[in-house]
């Protein structure tokens, strides 16, 4: 029976996290990168912000269902799936206040991953009075709910400790990948309290950290509707290494409290979380540039200023969140079978639900 939960526990620890990884493989529609490197960037991070947001306070879910450490070589086994909520203030955002250069012009609200189906305000892309690009701002997902999938073990140690790890080897998701390791530390200060073992109440900090990277291909061709004059490469096989690597960081610091009787367990957090949230564009991609020889023009050419490389575009620094997070749940035990099912209560809120084994 325990080999048969392990085994479906990691069948949907991986299913589920494949899940909310492809969902960033959604964000598809890159043409505003054929606009100058650092106002793609900046676009870049205003539209998937909220995604990020929420999957980085995702990861910071599931990592307690009680107070009481694990007793000294007790361990546990749980399978935890945390949904972050984007709020509505993210949905949309204001085109004007990103920064753009002066070569983009850009206005009105545009939509992020998370907002409405619809596509945006016209932005273009000009030099000279010459038009080389023009296109709306993408249309969100309506989505706002990003599932974050987490296998984790806690080891009892000595001095009314616990070690908890989470780890999710790299796995491949179509053309990309994506990988998840944590590490976090649970120290009882009811042990210091006389009489302590006489109550059902039990409190400790817990500290917490996971990191994540994933690998998204993008597809970015030249504009058909703008002259080809490439003599040296190839644009069907040469803009083919194009890739959106990012890298999510989470800290999850508090004190626990909880009241565990025979078979359920009532626990409450409280403390302060934060995400650190970098992605950085990857490959060669089309830029239409500005001809005067002749009748002034926009064309794809061999010349650097058409052919961007990741190395031109600045790092995707997403606008993180840090606060307080509260936290309310309970835990019911069988046996050794737990579930547990949490809410949590921060800028970015996250319902978080487990099952898992425990012993001692």
């Amino acid at each position: 029976m325990k080999k048969l939960l392990l085994k479906r526990t990691s069948v949907l620890a991986t299913a589920f996290f494949l899940l909310s990884s492809a969902a960033f493989s959604q964000f598809d529609n890159v043409d505003f990168l054929r606009s100058a490197p650092a106002d793609g960037v900046k676009f870049v991070e205003a539209y998937i912000t909220p995604w990020v947001n929420a999957f980085g306070a995702g990861l910071n879910g599931s990592w307690y269902n009680t107070a009481k450490p694990h007793k000294f070589g007790g361990f546990d086994v749980t399978f935890g799936l945390n949904v972050g909520m984007v709020p509505s203030s993210a949905e949309t955002f204001d085109l004007s206040s990103v920064g753009f250069s002066s070569a983009l012009s850009a206005s009105g609200k545009a939509s992020t991953v998370a907002g409405p189906k619809t596509e945006g305000p016209l932005m273009t892309y000009s030099q000279s009075g010459v038009t080389l690009a023009s296109f709306k701002s993408p249309p969100g997902t309506d989505w706002k709910y990003i599932p974050v999938p987490t296998l984790q073990v806690g080891i009892g140690l000595p001095l009314g400790t616990e070690l908890k790890g989470r780890f999710i080897p790299r796995l491949p998701i179509k053309d990309g990948d994506v990988m998840l390791w944590g590490v976090g530390l649970l120290h009882s200060i009811m042990q210091y309290i006389p009489g302590n073992d006489l109550t059902p109440f039990d409190v400790s900090i817990f500290g917490g950290y996971t990191w994540l990277n994933g690998n998204v291909p993008l597809s970015l061709m030249p504009d058909p509707s703008i002259a080809l004059n490439y003599t040296t490469i190839n644009p069907a096989t040469y803009f083919s290494d194009q890739n959106l690597s990012m890298t999510i960081q989470a800290l999850n610091v508090g004190a626990i409290a909880s009241v565990n009787l025979k078979v359920i367990t009532f626990y409450g957090g409280l403390g302060y979380s934060r995400t650190n949230s970098i992605a950085k564009l990857e490959g060669s991609y089309p830029t239409p540039v500005l001809v005067t020889s002749g009748i002034p023009h926009a064309e794809y050419n061999d010349s650097a200023a058409s052919i961007v490389t990741g190395d031109e575009f600045p790092d995707i620094e997403i606008e993180n969140f840090s606060g307080l997070r509260a936290n309310v749940g309970f835990r019911l035990k069988l046996s050794v079978i737990t579930f547990h099912i949490d809410y949590t209560r921060s800028q970015y809120n996250v319902v978080s639900s487990g099952l898992g084994i425990s012993f001692r």
